[in-house]
């Protein structure tokens, strides 16, 4: 009997940066600034910015940032990356790291957090079918986001927390 694949996440440090610079030079189109990668270390980072493992094998990441937005100390959650590498696609480690993404940005009371949002390319159909699979909603296209990657255009995604979504 086989046993089953282990999937699992761990926060960014000083010690792992390189496997995340390297796949993000794998992963994504673009070449992400020093700022990035010093901002991904911040403590308020800690719970949001993580490497994603498949068998103790680092094959993805996701990373995030805070941004603060209304005067009761409320936020969002501004997902910068998130991907995995190609022959580990299509066995749920996208979704299992954005549904602990989304869960620590639920139970997040220091700032509230009570949207999650993104921008995906528009030519990337099937990164766009994944996010609204997990409850994302197209909210506008934004025309020239991206500077150095073509098409430059992106939608923008968005969802509520879970601790703010419709029961």
């Amino acid at each position: 009997m086989r046993t089953p694949p282990r999937i699992s996440l761990s926060s960014i440090t000083p010690s792992n940066l390189g496997t995340l610079r390297k796949l993000n030079s794998v992963i994504f189109p673009v070449k992400y600034s020093e700022r990035f990668y010093k901002d991904v270390l911040l403590p308020e980072a800690e719970d949001f910015c993580k490497l994603v493992y498949y068998n103790d094998l680092p094959v993805g990441t996701i990373c995030c940032r805070i941004e603060r937005s209304g005067p009761e100390g409320e936020a969002k959650l501004y997902i910068m990356t998130m991907g995995v590498l190609a022959p580990y696609r299509s066995r749920s480690l996208g979704s299992e790291a954005l549904k602990q993404i989304l869960a620590s940005a639920a139970s997040s009371q220091k700032p509230k957090i009570t949207h999650v949002y993104l921008h995906v390319q528009v030519s990337n159909d099937g990164a766009k079918r994944f996010y609204e699979r997990q409850g994302f909603v197209e909210l506008k296209k934004e025309e020239g986001y991206y500077k150095k990657i073509e098409p430059r255009d992106a939608w923008v995604l968005e969802r509520k927390t879970w601790s703010d979504a419709p029961a």
